[in-house]
């Protein structure tokens, strides 16, 4: 095949044309995001009408909408939304009858405040349940009228640790961390009276129980459990009895937790799970719901992808679903389970031939210690596969995992001619509970040595060139790109820092209060405690600041204002060290971003940043700015 033409990166990174698809709970219409006033916003249209017929029903010039919603009343949609990536979000009101009207703020909190969970009163229609906190660290439960905006108490927290999940009548469970790290989940009834009913081992899900959501009748939860093995499963716990049942298992696979896909497909009319999701070389969709499985056997044969997301209407016959693929995201498609026809919706980034993206392929191999570790490679097209550049990209949390699919980040870095390996190195979910707790005290340890063991792998199949060998992440893979420079910079020819810590005992101090409750059965477990001075010694000796003066290779620092994850002293502190020895550092700041950029523009900046950046370090091919 020719080698491909270079895309800039304009294209690679503007906003998908269409995306978010979803269909109304009585079936006419659609709605899904689209740009509009250089942001996404939300459009709704009639399942049978093109895009020239749709009507733009969100108005938000600043940040673009990413979370929405159609209500159970056809009147109103909701969505939420933040101010510059600060992750204060508001729930707003949309009103579909006078769409040029502002959005309506649902939750006029005080800075500081933010939503953090909202679910239909299926009992009392236009109703929401929201939870939103009136203290740094305190989420309550509250009634809110859609129509009106009124807002009433629910449930008021029992403590300051926890967060709350609604059932369809109201119901209130509480889920907290004891101070011990052991993941609690109550029920809160109307006299604030708690009942505990189940606990999971905390370190055991150091980003939380992932999946988890109430059952369809209120009765209880669904929840990923490893229980006695090594597995994640789906199980039932009874709100009463804490009796457990197994929903959905496949054998030496482990649920989705935290990934591009979501574990759970759920009906967001009845709360029934319709089918859930294992993680493997291809993610695995396992129908629970009979009537579901039938539609899912239709739906399985418009993509050679996997399905991503599925909305219907409340009759179940309607839907909207959309596919993941390496080389074609996002194919929406509109299906009448009543006729069995479909047709294609649209193409998110019809700007993208998948002729000219590269495959994705899942690889397996073993670390120095026999831990196996799970990765994908993703080599050009057009190239010989022979010793060519290497980017490690490295995935956040490192509780999250990388999975098959469509990645712009990749695929930008596959077209400009390098190979690309991601690693589920150890501590990274989907690949069991033994895998997870790999991680403890191994940050710049065995988990950097996973990402070298992976790296070596590629270039002893003569893919890849060792003397061109660069590292790039966000916000964990931050972090590892900065081991990388600092740990073994004889190893990397060039980094990229992504909102990446520096310093492991200051990122802790800093977190926001409200996070700080779940910090004992992660970091707290994983890394350590900075109040112990062993502890903090420690985190020091694991932190890129600690060894900034062995920082060489060639670094491009990227970092957004109001981070409240990793504040920007994170990055400002390992650049201006680096600046005092007078070691050349790139370093670019948006005043309007968060944790990770969000803003198209912003987007292309970093990227042609980091075009440059490793064009000029490892050979790579660069388009023309």
């Amino acid at each position: 095949m020719p080698l491909p033409d270079l895309i800039d990166v304009e294209t690679f990174f503007a906003d998908p044309v269409f995306s978010g698809a979803q269909i109304s709970p009585d079936g006419p219409k659609i709605a899904y995001l689209a740009p509009q006033h250089g942001r996404t916003n939300v459009w709704v249209r009639g399942v049978d009408q093109e895009h020239d017929e749709a009507v733009c029903v969100t108005h938000d010039r600043r940040r673009g909408i990413k979370v929405f919603g159609f209500t159970n009343d056809p009147r109103w949609l909701m969505y939420i939304q933040d101010t510059d990536g600060n992750e204060d979000w508001h729930l707003y009101r949309v009103d579909l009858e006078n769409p040029e009207a502002p959005a309506f703020d649902l939750t006029p909190m005080d800075p500081g405040s933010r939503v953090t969970s909202f679910a239909p009163l299926r009992s009392r229609p236009g109703t929401y349940l929201v939870s939103m906190n009136r203290s740094p660290a305190s989420f309550d439960a509250f009634l809110v009228d859609i129509a009106t905006g009124e807002t009433t108490l629910h449930r008021a927290a029992p403590d300051m640790l926890g967060n709350f999940l609604f059932g369809p009548a109201g119901e209130a469970f509480y889920i907290k961390p004891t101070p011990d790290g052991v993941w609690e989940f109550s029920t809160v009834d109307e006299a604030g009276q708690v009942h505990v009913f189940h606990r999971e081992d905390g370190p055991e899900h150091p980003a939380g129980v992932f999946p988890v959501q109430v059952d369809a009748d209120g009765s209880g939860l669904l929840l990923g459990s490893y229980g006695d093995g090594d597995d994640l499963r789906l199980v039932r716990v009874d709100a009463t009895t804490g009796a457990q049942t197994l929903v959905a298992a496949l054998p030496g696979r482990s649920l989705h937790g935290l990934s591009a896909l979501p574990g759970l497909l759920t009906s967001k009319h009845s709360g029934a799970l319709l089918a859930a999701r294992f993680a493997g070389d291809r993610p695995t969709l396992l129908p629970v719901d009979p009537h579901f499985a039938e539609v899912y056997a239709e739906l399985s044969t418009l993509s050679d992808g996997v399905l991503a997301t599925a909305t219907s209407d409340t009759s179940g016959q309607r839907w909207v679903v959309s596919f993941s693929h390496d080389r074609e995201p996002g194919l929406t498609y509109f299906y009448d389970h009543g006729t069995r026809q479909s047709r294609l919706v649209f193409r998110p980034f019809p700007q993208l031939p998948p002729a000219a993206m590269a495959p994705m392929t899942a690889v397996n191999l073993t670390a120095r210690d026999g831990l196996p570790l799970h990765a994908f490679l993703t080599l050009p097209v057009g190239i010989e596969p022979a010793g060519l550049p290497l980017v490690l990209v490295v995935h956040g949390g490192p509780w999250a995992n990388d999975v098959w699919g469509f990645d712009r980040e990749v695929q930008f870095l596959a077209n400009r001619g390098y190979a690309v390996l991601q690693v589920n190195f150890r501590g990274s979910t989907g690949y069991g509970k033994q895998h997870v707790l790999g991680a403890v005290k191994e940050l710049a340890g065995k988990m950097h040595d996973d990402l070298i063991d992976a790296a070596d792998w590629v270039v002893k199949q003569g893919y890849a060139d060792p003397s061109r060998i660069g590292i790039y992440g966000a916000s964990y893979g931050g972090y590892s790109a900065l081991v990388g420079a600092a740990f073994t910079p004889d190893y990397f020819a060039a980094a990229v820092d992504n909102v990446g810590v520096s310093n492991l005992e200051s990122f802790m101090r800093s977190m926001p209060e409200f996070v700080k409750p779940y910090l004992v059965p992660s970091w707290i477990h994983y890394v350590g405690d900075p109040d112990d001075p062993a502890d903090a010694a420690d985190m020091w000796a694991r932190s890129p600041l600690s060894r900034v003066d062995d920082i060489r290779i060639p670094l491009l620092v990227v970092q957004g204002a109001n981070d409240v994850r990793v504040v920007k002293a994170e990055a400002d502190n390992i650049v201006e060290a680096l600046s005092a020895r007078g070691v050349p550092v790139e370093y670019i700041v948006a005043e309007d971003e968060g944790h990770g950029f969000a803003n198209p523009e912003n987007l292309v900046m970093m990227f042609r940043a980091i075009d440059r950046h490793f064009a000029e370090h490892l050979g790579g091919r660069q388009a023309q700015s």
